[in-house]
């Protein structure tokens, strides 16, 4: 199993950006890099080449639904995991997100103290 290094965490919300950031990068020693868009990940995934995507589901403009299958369109990039971030946390919703190939789901607000924990383990089960 490869190691866990370098995520792209795109998000809307710079307050939330920011506790991701420091969270990832501070308590799970992640490199990080952040977008405030999916237009903005269309345009700094593939020289980036991140080993995971954290991806915010509502966004103005390009949802994160859209940018999900966009990314997965880069080559090499259909088969990274990417993790869903969202506060709409019904089953009916995680589950629609997960059958559109999410690896997985982590809803908001999240604990910023168990978030890479909880990507950490996503990840395992994703490359295991």
């Amino acid at each position: 199993m490869r190691e866990l290094k370098k995520i792209l965490h795109v998000e809307d919300e710079l307050d939330i950006q920011e506790i991701a950031r420091m969270s990832l990068e501070g308590v799970g020693g992640f490199e990080v890099m952040q977008c405030v868009s999916g237009e903005d990940a269309l345009s700094v995934a593939p020289g980036y080449d991140p080993d995971l995507i954290l991806l915010d589901v509502m966004m103005p403009g390009m949802d994160g639904e859209e940018t999900f299958k966009r990314l997965s369109e880069f080559e090499g990039f259909e088969k990274k995991p990417v993790i869903f971030m969202t506060a709409k946390a019904a089953k009916n919703n995680i589950q629609a997100l997960i059958e559109l190939g999410a690896a997985d789901v982590i809803t908001k607000p999240f604990d910023p103290i168990l978030l890479p924990e909880s990507v950490r383990e996503i990840w395992k089960r994703w490359t295991a």
